[in-house]
């Protein structure tokens, strides 16, 4: 493994520390997703699809309007992947409690068992990266990731972590 990189502490605003942030968001975040981008592409699906995957197991029967909110995207970009997956099987709506016009969306068996294995390899990986960086590395990434996603993520955020 190479010698991991670091930039000079008293020169973390220059530019070409900035751009070196934004080269290792951009190469950790396409090998991260390698795996689930491989599978999910036998399947003619993408990484829109497992993000409407992640977060239906982390919050079953979710609002519609609430993963548009998390995703931050239309109604309509929402109803491709959302058709999509309801027509594999993967997930499946249902009337909402007091409101039968709401619909709450949630995963089938099949949907749950797709994105554990999908999670497993990427809970590995970063359980690798937490664990060879120690948790005051592991805090910093947290802080600065939270301040790179702006408030209104950061009180989504903060809403997912505390249910």
């Amino acid at each position: 493994m190479p010698d991991i990189l670091s930039p000079p502490p008293e020169q973390f605003l220059r530019e070409d520390a900035i751009r070196g942030g934004m080269d290792l968001m951009l190469f950790a975040h396409s090998r991260h997703l390698q795996h689930a981008d491989e599978e999910l592409a036998k399947l003619n699906l993408g990484r829109a699809h497992h993000r409407v995957l992640y977060f239906l197991a982390r919050k079953p029967d979710m609002p519609v309007n609430e993963i548009l909110t998390i995703l931050a995207i239309t109604k309509q970009s929402f109803g491709r992947v959302a058709n999509a997956l309801t027509e594999q099987g993967l997930m499946e709506s249902r009337p909402g409690d007091r409101d039968r016009r709401q619909r709450l969306l949630r995963l089938t068996p099949a949907g749950a068992k797709l994105e554990q294995d999908l999670f497993i390899v990427l809970h590995d990986n970063m359980a690798r990266a937490y664990g060879a960086s120690g948790g005051q590395a592991v805090a910093g990434f947290w802080v600065v990731m939270q301040h790179l996603m702006g408030t209104e993520a950061q009180s989504i955020f903060a809403r997912i972590q505390r249910a």
